[in-house]
């Protein structure tokens, strides 16, 4: 109820000011028919003065409508009012008074409409911008100058006796009080001493305020500061006219006191409401360069040509040449020291981050830093503890992190800032979202550092290469250890077993000849030497690197040839399907050992080979009813089985309880 209240006065004074801003328009349009002297609000005086209004009352009912709890927006309303209705008092007096042969009804006391205690009210709203509260209750006397402002001029302007001033000179006022007029002509004039001095004191508490403020609030103070200065420069000038010419163009002056204040209560609306604020810094920090460089180039023009004008005279073409030439030269080292001079004193912030780089940069030179040290100082310069550098290697075609790790995924909750040197892009600043009014900081600072985020991208595209390079050594180094490996297991559970198997047949051979059995030896012996034939071709076969020759047909197949060349009975239970060559190997091979260990050292009188699938999982299994008590000991047979099973991915498990025989059961991806 309270927002729909707020709403409804604000629309009422706003109207209000538009209905006289109408009138008072219609009567200055009919005007009092003849030049009157000291018409200050006729013509072009008196429609600048309505702008002022409308402006005042505009700001001041969007400002009231939106934050109602913020006492400038009723301030400006009540600026709007005021100045609006002390315009159409003028000008109604005015006709009233001059344009008729008789007196309208009211035009004396419009005459005495005392308007001069408006002007304590803008030193009020200055005093309580942007909050609409007192910087702190120190403050408080510059309130009460200004109160006590509004009220002598208020006062004054009621009882003052005597005619008025002009153009009114033929109205007395009615309220006057006899005799006292040199009383009221001098408390004026204190009146107006003291908004002077609150008026003074109410810009010192912005300078306050900006001293210790942060973010937006000192947005709004730079704004309406900046806009302020232009204001009083202006006014104080146009005022100062009347000193050296009181008379002539009076409307004029008042015209361009008007339009200037009417810039007051745009910029102060534009501030609170935080209107495209955070472009003030660059508008003022630009306008501030941009507006000393051209004095000092058209000063350095003006002594050139005066230089030039006296030695090669005034009508020489070389003396505007060189004129010319001489502030163009002058352009970018005055620029550069007039852009740090404006930094130093109205953004120290940015002035000091841009400094720390420069100070960097000469240690980088010196070789007192390292290139990779920009990250730290970056995000200590704007503030951010997670900022990230990411460069992009162009060999490579990968974003890569400080640490040479590559970086496919970027955070979407963080922004990215692109690093160009001579508009090829380099790397990515991974950060934070900058605060509107901080949004250029980085931009400027990763220009500025641009050679050491250069040089550091290069010097992590070196680690990397080199660190490519030691990899590709270290690979080739494992891959010749792992062939080394490879030929070692498979002699160790191919040909070895074989002979091993050959070395059994032989003794046993022995022992038929020992029993009288010539033609059982003579038939051991003849397997004996086909195997020794096969165990021939295996060497040669893993000299060349390749798998042995019974994997041909299958891995079933080589199962059922080396269970038949066992001299114990062997159960074979394997898949007819074929598999990937290094899984047929090991499976082969990891079956070799297996038997060989059953018949060496276990004493069984069966073994059970079985290999089959689960779940892309080739389960290989050699179990024996002997002795049992195997285990994996240092350079046993089994410690390199294990190794086999690892370098194909898989796992080897044993199962060797003494008495209960032995299971080997090896698992190897397969892959389907």
């Amino acid at each position: 109820m309270a927002v729909v209240n707020s709403r409804r006065v604000a629309a009422l004074v706003w109207a209000l000011c538009a209905v006289m801003a109408v009138a008072s328009s219609v009567l200055l349009v009919l005007g009092p028919g003849r030049p009157v002297e000291s018409d200050v609000f006729g013509g072009v005086g008196g429609a600048a003065f309505l702008m002022l209004s409308l402006a005042f009352a505009t700001v001041g009912t969007i400002v009231a409508t939106r934050l109602p709890g913020n006492p400038i927006g009723w301030l400006f309303c009540a600026l709007g009012l005021f100045i609006g209705a002390t315009v159409l008092a003028w000008v109604y007096a005015d006709y009233g008074l001059h344009a008729t042969s008789e007196r309208l009804p009211g035009a004396a006391a419009a005459a005495s409409f005392p308007g001069e205690a408006g002007a304590a009210l803008l030193g009020f709203a200055l005093l309580l911008f942007p909050d609409g509260r007192l910087p702190s209750r120190r403050w408080r006397p510059a309130a009460y100058v200004l109160a006590l402002a509004a009220a002598l001029l208020l006062v004054t302007d009621l009882l003052r006796p005597g005619p008025l001033d002009d153009p009114f000179a033929m109205v007395s006022n009615r309220l006057g009080i006899p005799g006292a007029r040199s009383v009221m002509d001098a408390l004026n004039n204190v009146g107006w001493a003291l908004v002077v001095v609150g008026i003074v004191l109410a810009a010192g508490s912005l300078l306050v305020r900006l001293r210790r403020a942060r973010g937006v609030e000192r947005q709004q103070l730079e704004l309406v500061l900046a806009v302020g200065v232009v204001v009083a420069t202006v006014v104080v000038l146009d005022m100062g006219s009347w000193l050296l010419w009181p008379d002539g163009e009076l409307q004029v002056r008042m015209a361009v006191m008007g339009v200037s204040f009417a810039a007051f209560p745009i910029a102060a609306g534009v501030a609170i409401l935080r209107y495209r604020l955070y472009d003030i810094d660059v508008v003022v920090n630009r306008t501030l360069v941009y507006v000393t460089l051209t004095v000092l180039l058209a000063a350095a023009y003006g002594v050139t040509t005066l230089i030039l004008g006296t030695a090669l005279g005034r009508g020489s073409a070389w003396t505007t040449a060189g004129a010319t030439l001489a502030a163009a030269v002058a352009f970018r080292p005055l620029r550069a020291r007039v852009q740090g001079a404006v930094d130093r004193r109205f953004n120290r912030a940015r002035y000091d981050a841009q400094r720390r780089i420069a100070e960097f940069l000469n240690d980088l030179r010196a070789g007192r830093a390292a290139p990779e040290a920009i990250e730290a100082l970056l995000r200590e310069l704007v503030g951010d503890p997670t900022l990230e550098l990411r460069f992009l290697l162009p060999e490579s075609q990968l974003c890569v992190d400080a640490g040479g790790v590559p970086v496919d995924d970027l955070p979407d909750d963080r922004q990215r800032t692109m690093i160009q040197r001579a508009g090829a892009p380099v790397g990515i600043v991974v950060h934070q979202p900058a605060r509107p009014d901080e949004r250029d900081l980085l931009p400027r600072l990763v220009e500025a550092g641009g050679l050491a985020i250069e040089i550091a991208r290069l010097r992590v595209e070196l680690r990397r290469q080199l660190a490519e390079v030691q990899a590709s050594r270290a690979r080739i180094v494992a891959a010749g250890d792992e062939e080394r490996r490879r030929i070692e297991r498979d002699l160790h559970d191919g040909a070895q077993q074989r002979l091993v198997s050959i070395g059994l047949a032989m003794r046993h051979a022995q022992h038929e000849l020992g029993d009288g059995s010539p033609g059982l030896a003579g038939k051991t012996l003849d397997a004996a030497v086909e195997e020794l034939s096969v165990a021939i071709q295996e060497l040669r076969e893993l000299a060349r690197g390749l798998p042995p020759a019974q994997l041909d047909a299958g891995l079933a197949p080589a199962l059922e040839e080396l269970a038949g060349r066992a001299p114990l009975p062997v159960e074979v239970r394997a898949v007819p399907e074929r598999l990937p060559c290094g899984v047929e190997a090991a499976a082969y091979f990891i079956a070799c050992e297996g038997l060989t260990n059953a018949v060496k050292h276990a004493h069984a009188s069966k073994v059970v080979l079985s290999a089959a699938q689960d779940n892309g999982t080739l389960v290989v299994s050699v179990a024996d009813d002997g002795i049992g008590g195997a285990g994996r000991g240092r350079g046993s047979g089994l410690s390199g089985l294990s190794d086999r099973v690892v370098a194909q991915g898989g796992t080897l498990a044993i199962e060797s309880e003494p008495g209960k025989g032995t299971t080997l059961t090896a698992e190897l991806p397969c892959g389907s």
